[in-house]
C-alpha cells in the first residue's frame, strides 16, 4: 500500500475537515482549514487584544475615530462580504501600520494616517485591508502555513512578546491576539488586494488614483529605508513597482470619484495640531531605549504640555519615574494615564507594580487584574506572584510565577527562580 506524503497526508484532512470553499471574492473554489463562522470568531475574540498590545485606541480626539469609521463603512457596504460584522479603529501607535483581521475587524495606526493626504487616500487603505477580509485572504494564509508544516495561529495559544520597550519594564504579552493577524501576505493576495480595493472605492464613489498615489509613496519610502514603514505596513504588505503599475492600468477602468480633502484634514487636525508633542514623545522613547531616564523625562513633560490628554504620555512618565524610584511620583502620573483611557492595560500594570513596591498589596492586586483583563502580559502574571507571596498565599503564587515563566527572557528566569524557591 503506498503512502501519502506527510504534506498530502495533511492536504486530504484539510479537505476531509472543511473540504472545498468558494472565494467570496473571486469566486475560485480553495481550502481552508476555517470556516467563515470561525473566521469571525476568531478575529472578535483577537481584535481587543491585538489593540491593546499596539497601544491601544486613539482616544484624544474620537472624532477622527468616527470619520475612518464612516470612510470604512462606505466601503464595506459595497464590498463582496457586505453581512462580515466590520469593526473599524485608530491605533494609537507612531508606526504607520494598518491590518484587517479575519471576520472584518480593521485597524489603521495614526502612524500611518499622517501620511495620508485626502479621504480618497484613506479609501484606498481601508478598501485593501477590506479585500483582505472579504477575501478571506488570512484563513488562506494560515491553512498555507499548516499545509507547509509551519503551525498555525489560533486563539488559545500562549506566545510571547520578547522585546520589551525598554529597560527592566517589558511587559511581555502572553495574548494571542496581541501579536495582530500578522500574515505575511504573498504577492497574489496583495495585487488582488489592490485590483478589488479600488473596484470597491470606485462603488464608493472615491478617485481611484489615490491607490496609484499610495503605491508610488510607499515605493519611495521602501527604498529610502524608512524605519517606521518597515516595521509596520511594509512588514505585511510589500510594496514593489510591479503594484504601482498594475495600479495605474487598473485606474483606467475608473475615471472619476472624489478626493474629499477638506474634510480629511478637518477629521485629521488634533493630530496635526499635536504633531511636535508625539515627536517629543518619540525622542523621550529613543533616550529610555538607551537609558537615558532623566533626559527621556524632559521630553515626556514637553509632549504633556503640548497635549495633556494623551494617556502614552503621562504613561511613560509613570514608567520613567518608577525607573528612578519616584514610586509616589509614579503612582500620580499613572492616575492621570487611566483617567485619560480607561479602557487601556498598560497603566493598570505599572501603577499595580508601583502599588506593590509601597506595600499597597489590595490595590496593586486589583490594577494587576485589570491589566490582565485587557491583556495578558507576562510581567503583570509575576508580579501578581509576588503579591500573592505577600498575602501569604504560596499556591496562588506559584501559578501566576508559572504563567510568568512561559514568556522567557529576564522576567521568565526571575519568575524561575521564585519557583525554584517555593518548591
Amino acid at each position: 500500500m503506498k503512502l501519502l506524503s506527510p504534506i498530502l497526508a495533511i492536504s486530504a484532512l484539510a479537505w476531509s475537515l472543511t473540504g472545498c470553499v468558494v472565494n467570496p471574492v473571486t469566486g475560485k473554489n480553495q481550502v481552508s482549514l476555517m470556516s467563515p463562522e470561525q473566521e469571525v470568531a476568531a478575529g472578535a475574540q483577537n481584535y481587543v487584544p491585538a489593540q491593546q498590545a499596539q497601544g491601544g485606541q486613539y482616544v484624544v480626539d474620537p472624532g477622527l475615530t468616527a470619520y475612518v469609521q464612516k470612510v470604512g463603512k462606505k466601503l464595506a457596504v459595497v464590498s463582496d462580504r457586505p453581512d462580515l460584522p466590520y469593526e473599524f479603529v485608530v491605533i494609537n501607535n507612531d508606526v504607520p501600520n494598518a491590518w484587517a483581521m479575519p471576520g472584518g475587524k480593521l485597524a489603521i495606526n495614526r502612524g500611518l494616517l499622517v501620511y495620508l493626504q485626502d479621504e480618497a487616500q484613506l479609501a484606498a487603505v481601508m478598501g485593501h485591508e477590506i479585500v483582505h477580509a472579504a477575501a478571506r485572504h488570512g484563513a488562506q494564509q494560515q491553512t498555507q502555513n499548516v499545509l507547509m508544516g509551519a503551525g498555525v495561529l489560533l486563539a488559545g495559544i500562549a506566545i510571547a512578546e520578547k522585546k520589551p520597550e525598554y529597560g527592566a519594564l517589558g511587559v511581555g504579552a502572553l495574548a494571542v491576539g496581541s501579536q495582530a493577524w500578522k500574515a505575511k501576505y504573498g504577492r497574489s493576495h496583495e495585487l488582488e488586494s489592490d485590483e478589488v480595493g479600488m473596484k470597491y472605492m470606485a462603488k464608493a464613489g472615491y478617485d481611484v488614483q489615490a491607490a496609484v498615489e499610495l503605491q508610488e509613496i510607499f515605493v519611495k519610502l521602501s527604498e529610502g529605508k524608512n524605519a517606521g514603514f518597515i516595521e509596520g505596513l511594509f512588514a505585511s504588505h510589500p510594496p514593489s513597482q510591479e503594484r504601482v503599475s498594475k495600479n495605474r492600468q487598473h485606474a483606467t477602468k475608473y475615471p472619476g470619484g472624489v478626493r474629499n480633502k477638506e474634510a480629511f484634514q478637518r477629521a485629521m487636525a488634533q493630530v496635526t495640531k499635536d504633531k511636535k508633542a508625539y515627536g517629543n514623545y518619540q525622542k523621550a522613547q529613543k533616550l529610555a531605549g538607551e537609558k537615558k531616564y532623566i533626559d527621556a523625562l524632559a521630553y515626556v513633560d514637553q509632549s504633556i504640555a503640548q497635549q495633556p490628554k494623551e494617556n502614552l504620555f503621562w504613561e511613560m512618565k509613570g514608567q520613567l519615574l518608577l525607573q528612578q524610584d519616584k514610586t509616589t511620583e509614579a503612582v500620580a502620573a499613572l492616575d492621570r494615564a487611566v483617567q485619560a483611557n480607561p479602557k487601556y492595560f498598560k497603566p493598570y500594570v505599572f501603577r499595580g507594580i508601583a502599588y506593590s513596591q509601597l506595600g499597597k498589596n489590595d490595590m496593586a492586586e486589583k490594577d494587576l487584574l485589570t491589566g490582565q483583563r485587557y491583556l495578558p502580559t507576562q510581567i503583570a502574571a509575576y508580579y501578581l506572584g509576588e503579591v500573592s507571596l505577600a498575602k501569604g498565599n504560596r499556591a496562588q503564587a506559584q501559578q501566576y510565577f508559572q504563567q510568568a515563566a512561559q514568556g522567557g527572557g529576564e522576567i521568565g528566569e526571575a519568575a524561575n527562580a521564585k519557583l525554584g524557591k517555593l518548591q
